[in-house]
């Protein structure tokens, strides 16, 4: 997914060397011994801009006997997570400090290959709060977060001001926007993330959680998605195919597919992360300058968006464990966090961020993207994640394709997820 890519791009973002960290560290029965410090190796996706190294020389100027090197795996967030759990599992030492998915820390903390963190050592109540959810597994602290995302609704805030409308609050005025007003302007009605990878599993767990429903609950142990509120998650995404206001087309969609799409001119909603407002607004794009951004809306009223972004943990087999904390705390600071923002054009986790006025003057969608994170649910946790995320996938992908009811999709999704539950 674009964001974990974006997450890695940017994950040593910050020209500000900041010494005399107070041995901010992980448990002291985790890896070596707790006051352990020297060089460090920080794994992440892919870096895809050229700015990462001289700002790894900034924290290597500062920190001479405990320099990073960063280690990049392929830009695919699949790929990432296959190389990584093989080393992992190998029991090597290579990785201190890992920039993992959020929707991996459960699958992660269960297997033993990350240690838990003490609370205290971080200043997590200066993050946003949903935020640190996406950390824990078991009531445990298991990572930091490093960069946070929510789903956001753009919109063509040209067309409706010339319907004379306002963006859309709730299903029903969407669907009515999208289904009469977007064939009139040459447009596609709506459009989110629908191709079957991990991008499906977020929409569909976004409908369902805005209907008022689960998939699992108690990180992984009860399945909940055999309801009511699950099955109107589900028929409002089928239904949008069946009546035309989600494009055929949409549903061979990933984030930057149907970003395309939006920028291109050629749709009048789309469901998306925070980047695609600088990308759309820049110059060449066919909506610059005509676009608008809300929460995501839900049945009756705002929507529920996932939480996406990064956490950052550091490795059981961590040779230098107090220098990885020291590193992730220097990472997650106010000061680094807003070149997080300002460099990296990725969400922070730092909560006064999003009321700095100086920020929002430059990111005038700060405000809406506070209100979604603080609304925000973490994916399903499970240790058993990727299987969970393939199921909800191929369920979602016949429900859209318009070859099974919600109900049967709801039956048919209890049972597969039943095994894969840790009472299963």
């Amino acid at each position: 997914m674009r964001w974990m890519r974006a997450a890695g791009r940017a994950l040593l973002v910050g020209a500000v060397v900041l010494a005399g960290y107070a041995g901010f560290g992980v448990r002291a029965d985790a890896g070596a011994a707790s006051g352990s410090r020297g060089p460090l190796t920080l794994v992440t996706a892919g870096d895809l801009t050229d700015y990462l190294s001289p700002l790894l020389d900034d924290w290597n100027d500062g920190h001479p006997g405990e320099r990073v090197t960063l280690v990049e795996l392929p830009d695919s967030a699949d790929e990432t997570r296959a190389q990584m759990i093989s080393e992992l599992r190998s029991g090597r030492d290579r990785f201190d400090v890992l920039n993992i998915d959020v929707a991996w820390t459960s699958e992660f903390a269960a297997a033993g290959w990350i240690s838990p963190l003490e609370r205290d050592r971080f200043p997590l109540d200066a993050f946003l709060r949903p935020v640190v959810d996406t950390a824990t597994f078991d009531g445990r602290l298991y990572a930091v977060p490093y960069v946070t995302n929510a789903g956001l609704l753009y919109y063509r805030k040209d067309v409706l001001d010339r319907e004379g409308e306002q963006p859309p609050r709730t299903w029903a005025e969407l669907v009515r926007q999208a289904r009469t007003i977007a064939p009139k302007y040459g447009l596609d009605g709506y459009a989110g993330q629908f191709l079957p990878y991990e991008g499906l599993t977020v929409n569909v767990t976004e409908a369902v959680h805005s209907a008022g429903g689960s998939i699992l609950r108690d990180d992984g142990a009860r399945v909940t998605v055999d309801s009511d509120a699950a099955r109107a998650g589900l028929r409002f995404l089928a239904d949008g195919v069946r009546d035309g206001w989600i494009s055929r087309e949409a549903l061979g969609y990933k984030e930057e597919e149907s970003r395309q799409a939006f920028q291109d001119s050629r749709l009048l909603f789309l469901r998306n992360w925070p980047y695609v407002y600088a990308d759309a607004g820049a110059s060449g794009s066919k909506v610059a300058g005509r676009f608008g951004a809300v929460p995501l809306p839900g049945p009756d009223g705002p929507g529920t968006s996932v939480l996406g972004g990064s956490n950052l943990a550091v490795s059981s087999h961590a040779r230098h464990p107090a220098s990885a904390a020291d590193l992730i705390s220097y990472l997650t600071s106010e000061r680094v966090q807003r070149k997080v923002l300002t460099e990296g054009s990725l969400p922070p986790v730092r909560a006064a961020l999003y009321e700095d006025p100086e920020l929002i003057r430059a990111y005038p969608y700060l405000p809406t993207l506070r209100e979604s994170v603080l609304s925000a649910v973490p994916r399903p946790k499970s240790p058993r994640y990727d299987q969970v995320s393939l199921a909800v996938q191929a369920v979602a992908q016949d429900v859209m394709a318009l070859r099974q009811t919600p109900e049967q999709a709801t039956a048919r999704l209890a049972r597969e997820l039943g095994p894969l539950s840790r009472k299963g």
